[in-house]
């Protein structure tokens, strides 16, 4: 009591946050170091409906550190709202095996939808797989689409099996420009879109300032490493990420 004391001393914030908090959830709220990862914890957990358990496996999964790392990404964007996205997104729980292909990993995903969305986020419902769009006569297929209900907005998502590549971009860019034209209904925001990739190049990506133009680029790890390689894989991302930040600063 005296640590709940010490860690939450706005009335009004313990006020709203126990009408949908247990005192269990607290308990696990409280050794938390960090004042905003408390924050963040305790707001999906009463925004997503989330038991002690699930909470839990959220701090565990270092969903707070993924999401910070990927609103830096997103720092200037105009677009896509700051804790939209993840970067890396878990996807452990797919039980891939090796050698897999990319309909694979789409089909384990939709095998296990209920899991992907806990993964990406509050918010999210599924739309349509291998979204068709016909342009200048050629067929093309997005892998994923969704809607985010908060945000107004479709999100497309595209599966790669490599390293990310600027012509995902190019591909992006079309894909969200045609559901914006054809798919948007009255009332919705434009689309923005989210390419997963084994591995994302950090520096290609800031060159081409994906973000202002509603695309986000995240990693997936289909395996959940220990969590002593998790923290240090996420504070060596956040440091360069930063760098990152910094350095565009001093260009300007």
């Amino acid at each position: 009591m005296i640590q709940f004391a010490e860690k939450y001393q706005d009335i009004e914030n313990v006020v709203t946050l126990s009408r949908h908090l247990s005192w269990s959830h607290f308990i696990t709220l409280i050794p938390l170091a960090d004042q905003q990862a408390r924050d963040f914890y305790a707001k999906i957990a009463f925004e997503s409906s989330f038991g002690v358990r699930e909470l839990r496996k959220q701090i565990k999964k270092k969903a707070y550190e993924r999401t910070e790392n990927s609103d830096i990404q997103l720092s200037d964007s105009k677009i896509i709202e700051k804790g939209t996205f993840k970067d890396p997104y878990l996807l452990d729980f797919l039980e891939l095996k090796d050698g897999y292909l990319e309909n694979d990993l789409e089909a384990a995903i939709l095998k296990e939808l209920e899991l992907f969305i806990l993964e990406l986020g509050n918010g999210f419902t599924f739309v349509e797989r291998q979204k068709r769009m016909i342009i200048d006569g050629d067929d093309y297929n997005l892998d994923l689409l969704f809607y985010h209900r908060k945000l107004k907005r479709l999100v497309a998502i595209e599966l790669k099996l490599d390293k990310f590549k600027a012509k995902h971009k190019g591909q992006m860019e079309l894909y969200l420009k045609w559901l914006d034209k054809y798919e948007k209904q009255v009332g919705e925001q434009e689309p923005i879109g989210l390419i997963l990739c084994a591995v994302a190049s950090k520096e290609q990506i800031e060159l081409l300032e994906m973000h202002k133009d509603g695309i986000m680029v995240a990693e997936y790890w289909t395996e959940l490493p220990p969590k002593e390689i998790l923290e240090a894989k996420l504070h060596k991302t956040l440091i360069e990420a930063w760098e990152r930040i910094a350095r565009k600063q001093l260009r300007k």
